[in-house]
């Protein structure tokens, strides 16, 4: 750490830094290698077709997203969000542990369960922490939230590098034992760190500082809580009853799985609307809320290819080696973490040096724009797949400049919407909200994995117009938010 970066930002975001880089590690080094596994028949993996292993696949990177969202709840009202971040930490490596003993497919998947878990109470608390240490806002605190962007993503190259290694060349067990030990030291990195540079800091429930004021109207609208959380339940068992869930098959279970986190996810701004006893103004706030998380949804419905359908196409259809040495094909997925580290800084001074001019885009901008990059990257791939369909292998240029583009797509839409949940969102429901935000990487990880299923080898003929269509709906919903970007803006009331 330099002088010049301690002295702009406080020391405890490099704390939240190299914590959340090793559990990154853990998270993308397990990603790198989950699909690969489950599809082998050969070195000891799970031998699922692609349906199947890409439906567990999707479920799985959903469940680490959706449970952020109790993960936030659980800070809120009774750990407090270091005390989250601590006992999530600990669950994480817990679930590494189990993955790393080979036996019972039962074991397996209760190692991802407990992965899962553990990664829902850490993910949105850390990010509401950061947030905590720039009550001030503005670009100063978004320059912040790309600092600790380039913490995930150095995280996410070395565990793909590490754990990717491992997985594909020695021992499939082995990759995910190393996922535990990146934890280890994200929990050291923590515990140290956070006694000398958080103090204050996530240490106090959300629910026991709110105002005397908000407890009286939080008590006169929990009846009317109760009833849409009812209304909710009675939905999905309908939804079950009537067979539109289906969970007899991995495939069914994910398309179910959709619908819930559909569904939860609007209940619960329902909820947050009509009962949390929210000002006019917090209303509006919300409604924008609701508008990025249906941008960012679609953004990493198309974004999260890169553990699914990218990562089938690198392995089947692209050209490897180099010499007499293959690369493994999880390694590809290491471009996106490197381009982020080359250009996180840049991107960080840009936004900085466009707002002191105060020609800075606005987030909704900034969102469109996103959208705009993912579906040319797709247009990339579906240009690199004319090539596998003729039955060469593509060149690796196809997905090096998608990586880029969609690198670029990411810096404008992560690191900024996170940065604009925890200031747009109500006090009380900040750690809840971040984790709706996680919420939409949920259902966009969802999608990518039942996406993926579609990439059958008996099907390559269909994979052109497969990425065709990601092309057209990401670009279609880009031009439609910069078009209306102006009544989003308004909506965010003076927050920029």
């Amino acid at each position: 750490m330099t002088p010049t970066l301690s002295q702009k930002h406080p020391r405890g975001l490099y704390v939240l830094f190299f914590a959340e880089m090793w559990e990154r590690f853990s998270y993308y080094g397990m990603r790198a290698i989950l699909l690969l596994f489950l599809l082998d028949n050969v070195r000891g993996g799970m031998g699922l077709d692609a349906v199947e292993g890409a439906a567990i696949y999707g479920i799985y990177t959903a469940s680490v997203y959706l449970l952020a969202l109790p993960g936030g709840w659980l800070a809120d009202n009774i750990f407090g969000q270091k005390k989250a971040i601590w006992y999530g930490g600990l669950v994480i490596m817990l679930g590494h542990i189990i993955l790393a003993i080979p036996g019972a497919t039962s074991l397996f998947y209760l190692g991802l369960v407990t992965v899962a878990i553990g990664t829902g109470l850490l993910k949105p608390n850390i990010s509401s922490v950061v947030g905590e240490l720039y009550p001030e806002g503005g670009a100063r605190r978004d320059a912040a939230f790309s600092i600790f962007y380039m913490g995930i993503n150095l995280g996410s190259i070395l565990g793909i590098t590490v754990v990717g290694y491992l997985g594909q060349k020695i021992n499939w067990h082995m990759g995910f034992g190393a996922a535990a030990v990146g934890m280890l030291l994200g929990l050291i990195v923590f515990r140290y760190g956070s006694q000398k540079y958080l103090k204050g800091y996530g240490d106090v429930p959300a629910a026991k500082i709110a105002t005397a004021e908000s407890i009286a109207k939080d008590g006169s609208d929990r009846k009317l809580g109760y009833a849409l959380v009812a209304v909710l339940v009675v939905f999905l068992a309908a939804l079950q009853l009537t067979g539109t869930i289906d969970m007899t098959t991995a495939r069914g279970l994910a398309q179910g799985a959709g619908v819930i986190i559909v569904s939860v996810s609007l209940f619960y701004f329902l909820y947050i609307l009509i009962a949390g006893g929210l000002t006019d103004v917090e209303k509006k706030r919300v409604l924008v809320l609701i508008v990025f998380f249906l941008a960012a949804a679609i953004f990493w419905a198309g974004f999260e290819q890169a553990g699914s359908s990218l990562q089938i196409f690198a392995e089947r259809y692209t050209q490897r080696t180099i010499g007499g040495w293959e690369m493994p094909s999880s390694w590809f997925q290491n471009f996106n973490g490197t381009f982020i580290l080359i250009f996180a800084p840049v991107m960080a001074s840009l936004w900085i040096f466009l707002s002191a001019r105060g020609i800075n885009p606005p987030t909704p901008v900034k969102f469109a724009i996103a959208l705009l990059l993912v579906g040319t990257g797709f247009f990339i791939m579906e240009m690199g797949s004319k090539v596998a369909v003729t039955g060469q292998l593509a060149s690796p240029l196809f997905l090096t400049f998608t990586y880029l583009v969609h690198t670029i797509g990411e810096l404008c839409l992560s690191p900024v919407g996170l940065s604009s949940y925890t200031k747009l969102a109500p006090k009380r429901y900040v750690s809840q909200m971040v984790g709706i935000w996680f919420v939409a990487a949920s259902l966009g990880n969802l999608i990518a994995g039942l996406f993926a299923g579609g990439f059958d080898e008996e099907n390559l003929q269909q994979m052109p117009a497969l990425f065709h269509q990601v092309t057209m709906f990401s670009l279609g919903f880009g031009l439609l938010l910069l078009i209306f970007w102006k009544p989003v803006k308004n909506w965010m009331g003076g927050i920029s």
